[in-house]
């Protein structure tokens, strides 16, 4: 077996050990370097091995059941776990079977189960795909589940899950004007340019001039909203990584993007290097800024729920236990950049939640908090914005389970405030 692939499988697991293990999400696992040893195309193997076998994980656990008569100790279930994927997406037997028995081989306390990977392994390959296709689409757990159920009905939320399961598509924000025909994609209906089987995407055209970036078609509404003009002075709160960034400062504004994490804000910088485009960036408390802005764009801290298409490490990792105090910070967030915002300015608020509560609420009890704010439903009348998206308060929610024929989105919540000009 060539080395890189066992390299790719054996982080590929180590990654499922941290998630399903120590609760860590896939991210943080990749900023503390968990795969900076592997060369480029195993480190994009091993995070898409990963993420494909935490996507079919219930499924998994459901072929390996008949096999199992006891749960084996949890890196042994995750290299069956991702044995199991791999054999029911079509990979060679030999290669999957081998490479598992080697890597739980090399174990140092559970290499006498390397026998047991072999037997259980090469069971599933002789019917694992055939009965894969027969399971239900993977649900959500029971905490995320629930609320979700309450919030948009059984019949959403089972969309929702088929969209994370299937995964998601590369989204591309182009440079106002800018010709993407050379990538080969389709235009969704808001104006993003959406790749099904992008490839690297260094090496797509227009990466290296900084023609585009990268950007989810859900994520680039609320720059859209705010519609910032040349000359205006935008505060970007909650900045990185920084797509939105990108979109203000290409419409001409005048930029202060701000984040609390330096690690983050290092891909903007050089996001803003690769496009040529400008922003004051600074790494800072959102709660400590000052001065008064045109325009302000606060993507608050939240669940992240409405991004699990791509991220379906989150339900696994958490448990909804620090929700609580991320709706308490985004409502002082909210009362703080308000202050920020001069008369008659305007601010996007947004997470990339499917929670009401990070939502439609939080809005619903600013608008009762500050008497000078005003929902601007006029600003949703945009191109590819469905009406029946727009909610009671007039607000916009976007859930993964619209555009199945595009291949869904991310789950967003998004409104406009306007701030009265006061007495004149």
């Amino acid at each position: 077996m060539a080395e890189s692939g066992l390299n790719a499988r054996r982080s590929a697991v180590y990654l499922l050990d941290q998630v399903l293990g120590e609760g860590r999400l896939m991210a943080e696992c990749l900023s503390a370097g968990a795969l900076d040893r592997l060369a480029p195309e195993d480190r994009a193997r091993a995070q898409r091995l990963a993420l494909e076998t935490l996507r079919g994980l219930e499924r998994a656990d459901r072929l390996l059941q008949k096999h199992l008569r006891k749960n084996p100790p949890l890196m042994v279930r995750n290299a069956l776990r991702l044995g199991t994927v791999e054999l029911c997406r079509g990979e060679a037997a030999h290669g999957v079977v081998n490479a598992m028995v080697q890597i739980v081989g090399a174990h140092k306390r559970h290499g006498q189960l390397k026998g047991m990977v072999n037997a259980v392994l090469r069971k599933i390959a002789a019917d694992g795909a055939e009965n894969w296709a027969k399971l239900r689409v993977p649900r959500l757990p029971k905490w995320l589940r629930s609320p979700l159920v309450s919030a948009w009905g059984a019949e959403a939320v089972a969309g929702m899950e088929s969209a994370h399961f299937a995964g998601a598509p590369l989204d591309i924000t182009g440079k106002p004007g800018a010709d993407l025909s050379a990538l080969g994609g389709e235009a969704v209906p808001t104006g993003s340019m959406r790749l099904a089987t992008p490839g690297q995407v260094t090496a797509l055209p227009g990466y290296e001039t900084g023609t585009w970036w990268v950007q989810d078609a859900a994520a680039a509404l609320p720059a859209t909203l705010l519609a910032v003009q040349p000359g205006e002075r935008v505060l970007d709160l909650c900045a990185a990584p920084g797509g939105k960034t990108l979109q203000l400062a290409a419409a001409g504004a005048d930029v202060v993007a701000v984040d609390s994490s330096e690690q983050r804000m290092k891909r903007l910088r050089e996001n803003l290097a690769r496009t040529g485009l400008q922003a004051d960036v600074q790494v800072a408390d959102v709660l400590e800024q000052s001065g008064t802005y045109d325009a302000i764009l606060l993507d608050a801290p939240c669940s992240a729920t409405g991004t699990i298409r791509r991220h379906p490490d989150l339900p696994h990792a958490k448990d909804g236990s620090e929700f609580a105090a991320l709706i308490g910070l985004q409502a002082e967030m909210l009362a703080h950049a308000w202050t920020l915002l001069r008369p008659g300015g305007r601010m996007v608020f947004c997470t990339c939640s499917l929670l009401p509560d990070e939502g439609e609420v939080q809005v619903e009890e600013a608008l009762e908090t500050h008497t000078d704010m005003q929902v601007d439903r006029t600003a949703l009348s945009r191109p590819g914005v469905d009406p029946a998206w727009i909610t009671e308060e007039g607000g916009l929610r976007l859930r993964p389970d619209y555009w199945p024929e595009h291949g869904g989105m991310d789950g967003f919540y998004m409104a406009l405030l306007r701030k009265d000009c006061g007495v004149s």
